[in-house]
């Protein structure tokens, strides 16, 4: 039975990421005695402003800032080890030594995952999703293949031997043979290398499953933090323009290997505008000065890719959506702040699509590069109060308040916390 004084928290993204869940999720880690990834790799980034440090994350949960709560990479995670290894590192020249679990069934990045995910991009065409090159695709493909490869297998030398023969001959075969593309590692490198990732990564490499098992038994306080946003889930967001992973709350379970039969809160995080790194339809998009002045004061800019964002006015239609698969209970709402001195602000609340108002994400490709906006324009805000955080919800601007009203009563969920900064003490509790 779990103990009463448990809380279990999942945080995800309910646009195209990049919504702010690493300073969220650094937020409430100081609350958690777990904080948890359960899917993606280091395609996704994180980052985290605490007392003027910046923090750039990929692999390791944004709650290691705080050094208390464990870290912990669930077996929904793809795992390159020389990324693990160089996060690792990167924390320990910032001062923080992090205390770190990988689960021992989380499968491996290789080095023909990278090779091969360039290859398939150039041969996706107009239905590239816009890939990070990480080989995220191609692990994710190689699990289900089942040739993949997984932590656990880096500290048995003979099993490791013996999966790297099938995994390597089967995609040395679709890169050379299939794409036309020459792989530059052999086998035997690539053997010798990752052993010896093996070996520093030993330490961290465990059963999460039990190990998170065993805590909620406990009552221990468990964050999960997504990455990503739930139009890139693979199943439920624009396909095929996604990630390879389920970005949806309900992928917990699977992702680190615990049934968690009453989750307290299921946290989306919201931008007050939206942003995509990525190609695909974005009905809101902006291509003006509005959208220049949004992507520099917010730093728009890919935490892994460096690429710039694309930028448009906030889509309803799609937080309803994250709303209704996630089961949000609230909304944490970023970058409040990056719309100040704004006159008027655009809400997509609904799509055109022919003779159609359309209020539900589309499953139609057709449809949804047809869907044209259909804005309400409400009062923009000049510069937020000096210390609002101090000073409570109320002494919010009117017209934010309007905003956040708006918002709540268009997607039936409420704005719980307001984010306006991006350190960790410039936000709002409700």
């Amino acid at each position: 039975m779990k103990s009463a004084l448990s809380e279990i928290t999942t945080i995800v993204g309910a646009q195209w990421g990049d919504e702010g869940k690493g300073k969220i999720t650094d937020f409430f880690a100081g609350q958690s005695d777990y904080v948890v990834r359960f899917h993606g790799g280091n395609n996704a980034g994180h980052t985290v402003i605490v007392d003027g440090k910046t923090f750039k994350l990929h692999l390791i949960p944004s709650g290691v800032i705080y050094g208390e709560p464990l870290s912990v990479i669930g077996n929904g995670v793809v795992v390159d080890p020389k990324a693990l290894i160089d996060e690792i590192e990167y924390l320990k020249e910032k001062g923080i030594d992090p205390k770190l679990m990988v689960s021992d069934r989380a499968h491996v990045i290789m080095p023909y995952h990278i090779t091969l995910d360039g290859a398939l991009s150039n041969h996706q065409k107009s239905l590239a999703a816009g890939s990070t090159n990480r080989g995220i695709a191609p692990v994710y493909a190689d699990k289900m293949y089942r040739n993949g490869i997984r932590m656990v297998d880096l500290i048995e030398p003979n099993i490791f031997n013996e999966k790297l023969d099938k995994g390597f001959d089967f995609n040395k075969g679709l890169i050379e043979n299939a794409l036309g593309q020459s792989l530059d590692y052999t086998k035997e490198e690539i053997y010798n290398t990752y052993i010896e990732y093996g070996k520093i990564l030993k330490p961290y490499i465990s059963d999460v499953s039990v190990e998170l098992y065993n805590a909620y038994k406990k009552g221990k306080n468990i964050l999960f933090e997504g990455a990503q946003g739930m139009s890139l889930d693979v199943d439920h967001g624009i396909y095929p323009y996604t990630t390879s992973s389920n970005t949806a709350a309900g992928h917990v379970s699977i992702g680190t290997g615990v049934s968690f039969k009453s989750v307290n809160r299921i946290i989306g995080v919201v931008k007050a505008y939206l942003s995509r790194v990525g190609e695909s339809p974005l009905p809101t998009e902006l291509e003006n000065e509005t959208a220049d002045y949004i992507r520099e004061s917010g730093g728009e800019y890919g935490t892994t890719t460096g690429r710039p964002r694309r930028i448009g006015w906030l889509d309803l239609v799609q937080v309803r959506q994250a709303v209704r698969v996630n089961g949000l209970t609230e909304i944490a709402l970023t970058k409040l702040d990056v719309l100040n001195n704004i006159d008027e602000v655009l809400v997509c609340n609904s799509y055109k699509i022919g003779n159609r108002h359309v209020y539900e994400m589309p499953a139609s490709l057709t449809n949804y590069r047809n869907a044209k906006p259909i804005y309400e324009k409400l009062k923009g805000w000049g510069d937020i109060p000096d210390n609002i955080w101090d000073k409570g919800f109320n002494k919010l601007p009117k017209e934010i308040k309007d905003y956040i009203s708006f918002i709540e009563e268009r997607i039936d969920c409420k704005v719980t916390i307001v984010s306006v900064g991006p350190q960790r003490h410039e936000t709002i509790i409700r």
